[in-house]
């Protein structure tokens, strides 16, 4: 197993191993996360919140080594991450820049493939190095060895398939675990779960679940009017937001994999699943000025006793970024404890209670108690 330099913690005089983590995609999310931890650095009398627990074993937030970052941008390719993080079309700030601890991790050019969508195109802006895949794959590798990186978290845009096997090919070769955040199946896919569980390499994925998100909402609704005894009719979601995520959700091609992950991860709630025609899960629009802000309708419509119906609906407002960074803290540190213990293959407690699209859905509670059984070694 990859060795890591042991340094104390901020906050206590443990030696503990720092996590060294490379991310790829650069954008709202990843800023969102960096930019928490240092919030919670500048604060530290402020209880952190929007984690499983302060401490997963023996790791908290701050044992986080962000060592390297991947993008196709051109204004964030060859920049040091602090600055990154801060580029166009970013939107956190959360953290000024002027305030935001430099760091040695650098951004390096990644091959776009189907990694750009035509609606962000001329946001992100692409580079053109003219590189060709195979050189960029040695680039990357002769990075994650020379950096020390144990675990890839990977952002990718929704409809990245093939960006998005790359990464997990690179991870299998040069035994790195892997946090799948996105809709394109891993983890949860026979084949490929089969490839990381050969190799002894871990896997967390697919598609990261809110904290407070639309889908925990909606299927924590739907398991809820299941439990009680109700006939589930009709249900929908719908979700509508104002960053590049959206945006390049506005291509129906790239959303296939998307709908399928949050309608999954709903019916999975249900005894018995509601035909497709009765059930609407998935992004609906993008409207420029929520920025980060995600808006959420959602409508279960059904029937009690004496075929009595009923009906109702939410309205969910939540921050993307502060939604889904706290989840992805959680995944690198349970990933960081199963390099601990020599496992591989999909992560079957973690994948279930923090994405939507595990190769083995449960119920959320069932999860949490998967999860901390893991975490305390009586898996």
């Amino acid at each position: 197993m990859r060795k890591t330099l042991k340094r104390s913690n901020h906050t206590d005089d443990r030696m503990v191993e720092k996590i060294k983590v490379a991310l790829v995609g650069i954008g709202n999310c990843f800023s969102g996360l960096i930019q928490g931890i240092e919030y919670y650095k500048q604060n530290p009398s402020q209880e952190v919140i929007g984690i499983i627990h302060e401490k997963l074993r023996d790791y908290t937030i701050h044992d986080i080594d962000f060592v390297a970052g991947f993008d196709v941008g051109e204004n964030k390719i060859g920049k040091s991450l602090n600055e990154a993080i801060y580029e166009y079309p970013n939107m956190v700030d959360w953290i000024p820049k002027d305030t935001m601890p430099k760091t040695d991790a650098k951004i390096y050019e990644s091959p776009a493939l189907d990694g750009v969508g035509i609606w962000v195109e001329n946001r992100v802006k692409p580079i053109q190095s003219g590189k060709k895949i195979e050189e960029l794959e040695k680039e990357i590798k002769d990075v994650l060895k020379q950096t020390g990186t144990e675990i890839i978290v990977s952002y990718l845009p929704v409809g990245s398939e093939q960006a998005t096997k790359f990464w997990a090919q690179v991870c299998l070769d040069t035994n790195t675990a892997f946090v799948n955040c996105m809709p394109a199946f891993i983890a949860s896919n026979k084949e490929w779960a089969q490839k990381f569980t050969e190799k002894n390499v871990p896997v967390v994925g697919d598609d990261i679940k809110g904290q407070v998100g639309a889908t925990i909402v909606h299927r924590t609704l739907a398991r809820l009017c299941n439990d009680r005894g109700t006939k589930i009719e009709k249900t929908y979601q719908i979700n509508v937001g104002g960053n590049t995520d959206f945006l390049n959700m506005k291509e129906q091609e790239r959303l296939v994999s998307k709908r399928i992950s949050k309608t999954e991860s709903v019916q999975s709630q249900l005894d018995v699943p509601l035909d497709d025609d009765k059930i609407y899960v998935g992004p609906s629009d993008f409207i420029p000025f929520l920025a980060n802000t995600k808006l959420m309708f959602m409508r279960i419509e059904g029937r009690q006793w004496a075929n009595i119906p009923y009906n109702m609906e939410v309205r969910l407002e939540v921050d993307d970024k502060a939604n889904s960074a706290g989840i992805v803290i959680d995944a690198v540190r349970l990933a960081k404890i199963a390099l601990d213990r020599g496992l591989g293959g999909p992560i079957i407690p973690a994948s279930a209670y923090l994405m939507k699209h595990p190769i083995e859905q449960m119920s959320d509670p069932d999860a949490k108690t998967a999860c901390e059984r893991f975490v305390a070694g009586d898996d």
